[in-house]
């Protein structure tokens, strides 16, 4: 038994050094083996590291504000026509499209006229009356001397739109509110005057669900500037996608635009409502979130 033992280890061995050698002369014969690739790990910070601004970021935000202050009190005294689109980007396509007037009454308050009557060749999403009227309540965003306190911001460098050098900062609330969504995303501050003139983010709150108008939830605000003083909001977009046919994923998007910017009348004064207006009336949503 011994020696059958032995004999079998004999032959295990020998044949191992029959494999080894037949590698070896493969190897020869392909040539040297390259050198395995050199795999290097590189991190994406999860959150920006700019360093500072070139003035203290308190001094900015202080800045800001008081122009936000200012900015909401004019955009209050405004009257203005909105138009309101949401349009199917896919093949064929579609558009949903309605228009009024935002107006304040002689005896207060904030109301929306539809002044055209809502057009829509749209395939796959339906929007209806009470969508219109969610987009209507689209929160006024303005981080007034007010709300900031209720905001942490983190400095994320410069940024350029078009000819304004910018300074960009995220936003998030310290603290949810159950009564009021509040923004979280993005705000670029113009480095001269120091306003707000551009925001991209959504609205969040204590309640569940996002509580916006259709599928969409992030939107993109620019700012106009009136009077050489006032950066006015004037035009939000945002992007979504919703189920298609075949299984398919269909891009929407959402325009809301606003022009004839136009000074309110005083109180006793008739209100600049167009004769032709239709029946629909909405009251406004106050100005804050």
């Amino acid at each position: 038994m011994r020696h059958a033992i032995q004999a079998s280890k004999y032959a295990c061995c020998l044949i191992a050094l029959v494999c080894l050698g037949a590698l070896w002369a493969r190897a020869q014969d392909q040539g040297p083996m390259a050198a395995p690739p050199k795999f290097e790990v590189n991190r994406i910070p999860s959150v920006p590291h700019p360093g500072p601004p070139p003035i203290p970021m308190e001094q900015i935000i202080q800045r800001f504000a008081a122009n936000e202050d200012m900015m909401k009190k004019a955009f209050e005294g405004y009257d203005f026509t909105q138009s309101i689109r949401v349009e199917e980007l896919g093949d064929p396509g579609g558009k949903f499209s309605v228009s009024g007037q935002m107006y304040t009454k002689p005896t207060g308050g904030r109301f929306f006229r539809i002044t055209s009557q809502p057009v829509s060749n749209m395939k796959v999403l339906h929007v209806s009356m009470e969508d219109v009227r969610a987009i209507i309540a689209f929160p006024e965003f303005a981080l007034t001397s007010d709300e900031v306190g209720g905001y942490n911001f983190l400095y994320a460098g410069q940024d350029k739109l078009d000819e304004l050098n910018t300074y960009v900062f995220q936003v998030k609330p310290k603290q949810l509110s159950r009564s009021r969504r509040l923004f979280e995303g993005a705000i670029w501050v113009e480095d001269h005057d120091f306003a707000i003139v551009k925001t991209y983010g959504k609205f969040v709150g204590e309640m569940t669900g996002s509580g916006e108008p259709l599928p969409f939830t992030m939107f993109e605000t620019y700012r106009e500037n009136f009077q050489e003083k006032y950066w006015l909001p004037t035009y939000t977009n945002s992007d979504d996608y919703v189920d298609g046919p075949e299984d398919t994923q269909l891009h929407v998007r959402l325009v809301i635009h606003s022009t004839d910017f136009k000074v309110t009348p005083p109180p006793g004064a008739a209100a600049t409502v167009p004769a032709n207006g239709a029946a629909t009336e909405a009251a406004a949503p106050p100005a804050k979130p």
